[in-house]
């Protein structure tokens, strides 16, 4: 993820600041554990959320990391009996091997990304599929864009929506390719406005109050940064490495690499449409 402006993210949003090791309770039934592993691509850490009292689902348990499984295990209070994720990169199944071995906890989620081989579920959920839970069904929503088999979570009857990392309050999402890919992306914010309003619960950082401004918010970031590019490429060809440059002013050296790949994300879409061409490593505008 990289990090953006306040017009776009917010001062609250960037002030978000957990208790680690602690379960906070952030809607009825439903409580947040962040991990520690923090950094320029996870802000505060990777957000595991426990739903339910007497039997808990845990949604994305997070890191491959012996402390965090710990700290889940002892807040949980009840039996962890499934493991539901969005998607399965490391930061965010990492620590499901270990939870399902020490809980026996029934694994769902999309199918395991091809060069991924991080999880192995019991159960493979698609778009439209739902899942039980003690605070309500979950209804797997395909958004795919930051990874190819991304779900968010609407949960029934709650306004409340998991989203992952399509969809933060702190950050714009990274799009990687071929993995990810920036037309997708945007098709899964319109998908995600097509369910409604609803708060959504993220993968990092705090929850986004209104989840239809922020799309709209992140809409159009994604189309102010195409506009950006094609400018950067009016005066002749250029490298993704000199687009950066020439866009992202003043950009954290710490996430020049992300940048890179958000560049080429939108490169790889302007192609798609016609409207830029690449020979080599140098892009030209059509």
């Amino acid at each position: 993820m990289v990090r953006e402006n306040k017009a776009l993210s917010g001062e609250s949003a960037l002030d978000f600041m957990p208790v680690y090791g602690a379960a906070e309770p952030v809607a009825v039934g439903i409580r947040r554990l962040t991990a520690r592993n923090g950094g320029p691509l996870t802000f505060r850490g990777t957000n595991c959320y426990l739903l339910g009292d007497r039997e808990i689902t845990v949604i994305d348990p997070g890191p491959d990391d012996a402390m965090h499984v710990a700290d889940i295990a002892a807040v949980s209070g009840a039996p962890i009996r499934k493991i539901v994720l969005t998607h399965d990169h490391a930061d965010h199944v990492g620590a499901v091997d270990r939870l399902a071995e020490l809980t026996g906890a029934e694994v769902v989620g999309p199918v395991p990304g091809a060069s991924r081989s991080l999880y192995r579920p019991h159960r493979v959920l698609g778009d439209g599929d739902t899942t039980a839970t003690e605070v309500g069904d979950l209804l797997a929503i395909s958004t795919p864009g930051h990874t190819a088999n991304h779900l968010c979570y609407d949960l029934a009857g709650s306004g409340l929506l998991f989203s992952g990392d399509h969809v933060m309050a702190w950050s714009t999402s990274v799009v990687v390719p071929p993995d990810g890919r920036m037309a997708d992306y945007m098709s899964s914010l319109d998908r995600l406005a097509s369910v409604g309003a609803r708060s959504y619960l993220p993968g990092h950082g705090g929850p986004v109050d209104d989840g239809l401004i922020r799309i709209a918010e992140l809409k159009r970031h994604r189309e102010a940064r195409e506009a950006a590019i094609l400018r950067a490429l009016t005066g002749g060809s250029r490298t993704v490495e000199e687009i950066v440059s020439a866009v992202y002013i003043g950009l954290d050296p710490d996430l020049s690499g992300a940048a890179a790949l958000s560049v080429t994300a939108h490169t790889d879409w302007l192609q798609e449409r016609g409207l830029v061409t690449q020979v080599g490593d140098r892009l030209s505008r059509q």
